[in-house]
């Protein structure tokens, strides 16, 4: 079984200035719940209510439970201490178990980055094992979100994580690919610091010019940069099978990073990708469609999940 949550990006909603239209909480997660979702990443501050309680009555509203949030951080500057922001975090984190750390800029957006020296990757280093052992002190798993325009974005920045480190890592199979990273791969070789998961699909023609430094970010975003599970270049049933085969048990967020100019019609916009995304993802995990997973559904409740089938290793 696997559990697959939701994010609220996939709505549109982000915590980047001037990103798009953001659709309200209540429409976002009824929504979630109309697909079958029955756990959610936070969102951008002030999208939920920050206190655990009525944030768990609202999520429980609609069916759904808090997996965790993703929180940047700036981790390299000798003059910034990172602690504060993390553990104002985890104050409002409740019984969520995952906080996603990304290597933060310090500029607002995703479309430059600095190059780090050897002063500045040491202390990020050190930084992040300060901050994963202050998260497990909270019983929260600090995992870390390899991202594009942070300051861990492409192969060697990984690398230099993996060698340096013991932080586990969160595999964004888009991030990686824009970054120039091969998701399945990364899987493969590093799947025991692989502690959560964001599923997106992508188009690797419009990715590679967002490496070339040909088009920003954010544009390639409201371009068509990311894609439906199934419809992108990103083998996603190859990489639910390598995880699968080493007994990954933790959440795929489906997160398909969308950029609104204003509220879709009922029924419209970024829910009838959703449903084509799940849909994909019960084909490749051997559920013959949503009517016939009654069964896996059930499961999912009392796992805290959206749950399928994992298709056998090959």
């Amino acid at each position: 079984m696997i559990r697959i949550a939701g994010a609220p990006i996939t709505w549109g909603v982000c915590e980047v200035p001037g990103w798009g239209h953001r659709m309200s909480a209540g429409r976002v997660l009824a929504e979630m719940a109309e697909t079958g979702l029955s756990a959610t990443e936070f969102g951008p501050d002030g999208f939920l209510p920050r206190d655990p309680a009525a944030r768990s009555r609202l999520l429980a509203e609609h069916g759904l439970t808090a997996v965790g949030g993703f929180v940047p951080v700036v981790l390299h500057r000798p003059d910034h201490d990172p602690l504060p922001t993390v553990l104002d975090a985890l104050a409002g984190f409740g019984p969520a178990r995952t906080l996603v750390l990304a290597a933060a800029t310090g500029d607002h957006g995703y479309d430059r980055r600095p190059e780090l020296d050897a002063r500045g990757w040491d202390i990020l280093l050190r930084n992040l094992e300060r901050l994963t052992r202050r998260a497990a002190d909270a019983g929260v798993s600090a995992v870390l979100h390899p991202h594009v325009g942070t300051l861990v974005e492409g192969p060697d920045d990984i690398t230099r994580v993996l060698d340096g480190s013991a932080v586990p890592l969160c595999l964004d199979t888009g991030h990686l690919l824009v970054g120039g990273s091969d998701p399945v791969a990364l899987a493969v070789r590093a799947a025991e610091r692989v502690a959560h998961v964001h599923l997106k699909d992508v188009d690797a023609a419009l990715a590679g010019r967002v490496r070339n430094g040909e088009t920003g970010y954010a544009e390639a975003v409201r371009t068509g940069l990311y894609r439906p599970l199934g419809a992108g270049d990103i083998d996603i049933a190859a990489l639910v099978s390598a995880l699968g085969a080493v007994g990954y048990d933790g959440w795929y967020v489906l997160e398909q990073d969308t950029a609104l100019d204003a509220e879709p019609a009922p029924g419209d916009g970024p829910l009838a990708d959703v449903r084509t995304a799940l849909a994909h993802l019960d084909r490749i995990t051997g559920t013959a469609g949503r009517a016939g997973a009654k069964d896996r559904e059930g499961a999912a409740v009392r796992r805290g999940g959206r749950a399928v089938g994992v298709p056998p290793h090959h």
